[in-house]
């Protein structure tokens, strides 16, 4: 009889246990921690601001050589409003919050 419980508790208990205490696992790290959401704000910062030098500096270029353009080989146009160097999405559209 103790021999049933023992085998029955191998084959079904230990193993649903194990199966439950991973899932719980897996449920607490599902998200980023707070120290990669930090990194990633850190990240998009100096991102927007090396665009922002980038626009800059095109918009000098612009100033003082109008047919500096002709020769990019990507053919992009200079920044505007509606338009952004042939790119989907200006960096300021990028969502801030991660869920």
């Amino acid at each position: 009889m103790v021999e049933i419980f023992g085998i029955l508790a191998l084959t079904v208990v230990v193993p649903t246990w194990i199966v439950f205490h991973y899932i719980t696992e897996w449920k607490k790290h599902r998200g980023i921690s707070n120290e990669d959401e930090k990194m990633l704000d850190e990240v998009y910062d100096v991102m927007d601001r090396l665009d922002q030098r980038l626009q800059s500096l095109e918009r000098i270029l612009d100033a003082e050589n109008a047919d500096w353009r002709k020769d990019d080989p990507y053919g992009e146009q200079p920044y505007s409003d509606d338009t952004y160097a042939g790119r989907p999405e200006k960096p300021g559209d990028y969502p801030r919050e991660v869920s």
